[in-house]
């Protein structure tokens, strides 16, 4: 095993895999942290706006368009030259043929189908053309400048569209399509269809397993380009696929393989959240692909460095042994555990070094202290013997004399 999620994509190539209905709820994973797209915030029941999600604080332009259009659609429309989506000047808009009016904006959620163009900015270099590209809107199955703008568009509008390369590629760029990172694009989209999704309660198993890896494998591609909220959204919108109900007949095998996907889904969610930081999401990640497959070595893995992140070294060491027993040749478990045990260690050892210090040595303080002996001691003593012995000495010599 290694750090990198099962089969994670290398590409962030478009898939024509339609969405479907999805009965929005909170998700076996809502945390109370604020990342949450799944994340964890208390979650709303829709995940936040794209913008949101990735972090951004800009303000859409045309929410107040949006609004107004909403309250009277037979209003003459205003001629905008250029749209400046997000009020910074980095996602910008501009109709070159009108569609069938506001009133046929596409809404987020539904199936939507496009004829797409790609540009390098100057636009003399075409790097994609597809004539039918079908994504969910609002679900990040594509770049962020698309699922942006696309709810802005009419039916049968045609757009171009200028990107930073923020809402495109961003800095690590693609390799297929193939752009340049840090690259700006322009975007020539005409909008041919959008149709609600198919509810998920009716979807057929075989149907309902297709989307649910489809979601995977663009959260994959999300993380292996870093932007690991948007990763955690598309894991979350699997979970809902996996987790929805069905009132058509499923076999016991497409069951497990629902519950593979969802278990896949789990760990890789648990991955993007230990990037961002979010431990007590990525450990209830780590718990509830646990509760599925106790044996999964991915997700013991995970809860292991995510309880040592938390200080827990105790319980850490304990989880990746029981990881490390499952599959002892890991090198990857070997070299965590023996810098968990090794930090435990030293830790342990400095906090009683520090105790020694705070309440001092007690064996020393009762223990006697024994006094030194004196040199002096000793002097009279063998002064007393000397004198004695003299003074036997003369008296004896008194007695011998006297008797004789």
């Amino acid at each position: 095993m290694t750090e990198k999620e099962e089969v994670m994509d290398t590409s962030d190539c478009h898939s024509d895999v339609p969405s479907a209905k999805r009965t929005w709820k909170p998700s076996l994973l809502d945390s109370g942290e604020d990342f949450e797209v799944l994340e964890e915030d208390d979650i709303d029941d829709e995940p936040p706006p794209l913008e949101d999600a990735g972090g951004g604080k800009e303000k859409m332009a045309y929410q107040s368009e949006k609004e107004h259009a909403d309250k009277d659609p037979e209003a003459p429309r205003q001629v905008v030259e250029w749209l400046d989506v997000l009020g910074n000047d980095q996602l910008k808009k501009k109709v070159l043929e009108a569609g069938r009016g506001r009133d046929s904006w596409p809404l987020k959620g539904q199936n939507v189908k496009i004829y797409l163009k790609m540009y390098l900015k100057d636009g003399m270099v075409l790097v994609e053309e597809q004539p039918e590209l079908l994504f969910t809107l609002g679900d990040g199955d594509v770049i962020q400048a698309l699922d942006l703008t696309v709810q802005l568009m009419e039916m049968g509008e045609t757009a171009l569209i200028h990107t930073d390369a923020k809402y495109a590629f961003g800095a690590r760029g693609s390799l297929e399509p193939e752009v340049p990172p840090n690259t700006d694009l322009s975007l020539e989209v005409k909008l041919l269809e959008a149709t609600d999704a198919p509810d998920l309660e009716l979807l057929p198993p075989v149907e309902k397993i297709a989307l649910a890896v489809h979601k995977r494998e663009r959260g994959n591609a999300h993380y292996q380009r870093g932007d690991y909220a948007f990763a955690v959204n598309s894991y979350s919108i699997a979970l809902q696929i996996t987790e929805s109900s069905s009132k058509v007949d499923i076999r016991p095998e497409e069951e497990n393989e629902l519950l593979d996907v969802k278990v896949k889904c789990l760990n890789n969610m648990a991955a993007s959240q230990l990037k961002l930081d979010h431990y007590e999401a990525a450990l209830k990640s780590c718990v509830s692909a646990l509760a599925h497959q106790p044996e999964n070595i991915k997700a013991l893995f995970r809860m292991g460095k995510v309880l040592a992140l938390r200080g827990e070294y105790t319980e850490a060491i304990q989880t990746l042994r029981k990881a490390l027993k499952l599959e002892p040749s890991n090198k990857t478990i070997h070299a965590e555990l023996s810098k968990l045990v090794k930090k435990h260690s030293e830790q342990r050892g400095a906090e009683q070094a520090m105790y020694k210090k705070m309440l001092g040595n007690p064996s020393d303080s009762n223990t006697p202290k024994q006094k030194p002996k004196s040199s002096w001691g000793l002097s009279w003593k063998w002064l007393f013997g000397a004198t004695a012995v003299a003074i036997g000495g003369v008296a004896l010599s008194v007695v011998i004399a006297a008797r004789n």
